[in-house]
């Protein structure tokens, strides 16, 4: 999606006007603004950088040292601001330990240890807990949900990154199994309507479902892509039935459109349907979904596809490809927990800097953050 530059509120204006006129003459008439050219520029990078002199000294009376303490909201010596960054670079964009080190470096001329950051990100993960427990209630109450899962990576073993999408809020979860109970674990006492793909464990829902369009389209091509000609037919005809479905999304069709695609569907089912190769797996599968390939018909706020659980999934994808996943269960919960508020504020076209800024300053004074505008979401 393309950005387009916005007027921002200046920190400074200048005001230039004219010189004369080409004719020599210096005189202008009503002499109004035109065009505002904006320049942008940021300050110097620097750091903020407190020295807390303790002091020390012995009782005059009982002889005991006494000394002064730091503050707890200073004992990390990194402040909400400097966290906030760093969990901005490591979580919201996937940054690598080294990069932020060698960023903090060549920027603020900081040196800190790859160990200093992980502590800095144990420490964010702790502080946006909160949001996440605030996030996975918004979700599990979505009227309508999208869900997905990729194979993930924990000290090589392989385990699995799920994801409750909806237009509100995205509730990401690792897990050790691909499984019925591991989809239970993450929806809890969901019950609204589901958009997923063809896997078996979606096909149990006992509620609502819609089944993703876009799933079956790529498996029709990968049938009319076959050089066996009754495969191929097979296909296509599927293929643009499928795509002809999908588009009614945007063009619901006529009472004779919606019969002549009916018709065309059975017709389908009834020529391929009994045989044993690729072609009859496919209509077989389209006749067991049958009752859930047009929800999004009949059904405010539902989509022929599962395109946004994909979307949504897809920075997990690149995570897990640069970092080669997870380490330990505390990583997890990183992992959980910055994706879940880096797509819930990408979904509210919300800053997520200074989210962290104001999770982290809640916990060094021992606070409680601000979670208005996620709770704000629960209201229908």
């Amino acid at each position: 999606m393309g950005v387009r530059q916005q007027c921002l509120r200046p920190t400074e204006i200048t005001e230039l006007h004219p010189g004369p006129c080409a004719c020599g003459c210096p005189d202008l008439i009503d002499p109004e603004p035109y065009y505002i050219h904006q320049h942008i520029e940021i300050p110097e990078p620097r750091l903020d950088v407190e020295h807390i002199i303790l002091y020390q000294g012995r009782c005059s009376r009982c002889g005991r040292m006494v000394k002064a303490l730091v503050p707890p909201e200073k004992r990390t010596g990194f402040g909400p601001r400097l966290s906030a960054n760093i969990a901005e670079l490591c979580g919201i964009h996937g940054d690598s330990r080294r990069a932020v080190q060698d960023y903090l470096l060549s920027v603020f001329g900081l040196p800190i240890s790859q160990g200093g950051i992980q502590k800095v990100i144990d420490r964010v993960s702790q502080a946006i807990k909160p949001h996440y427990d605030s996030i996975a209630k918004v979700a599990r109450n979505a009227p309508v949900g999208h869900v997905d899962e990729t194979s993930w990576r924990r000290k090589a073993k392989l385990v699995w990154l799920w994801v409750l999408a909806s237009s509100r809020a995205a509730l990401f979860m690792i897990h050790p199994r691909r499984s019925k109970a591991a989809f239970e674990e993450l929806v809890q006492g969901w019950s609204g309507i589901l958009v997923a793909d063809g896997y078996a464990v979606y096909r149990q829902w006992v509620g609502l479902r819609q089944a993703c369009l876009a799933h079956l389209i790529r498996e029709a091509e990968g049938l009319a892509e076959r050089k066996d000609a009754a495969l191929a037919q097979c296909g296509t005809w599927a293929r643009d039935e499928l795509r002809r479905l999908c588009h009614m999304a945007k063009a619901p069709p006529t009472v004779g459109e919606w019969r002549a695609f009916i018709a065309r569907l059975h017709r389908l089912i009834s020529i391929y349907g009994d045989r044993k190769d690729p072609a009859g797996r496919l209509v077989r599968h389209l006749e067991r979904e049958m009752e859930h390939l047009w929800l999004f018909l009949q059904e405010a706020g539902v989509e022929p596809t599962n395109n946004l659980a994909e979307r949504t999934l897809r920075f997990g994808v690149l995570w897990r490809k640069r970092s080669l996943g997870t380490a330990s269960e505390s990583g997890d919960n990183w992992v959980e927990r910055i994706l879940s508020l880096r797509q819930t504020c990408k979904i509210q076209g919300r800053r997520t800097f200074p989210v962290l800024v104001d999770a982290m300053a809640a916990a060094f004074q021992t606070r409680s953050p601000n979670l208005d505008w996620i709770q704000a979401l629960l209201i229908p």
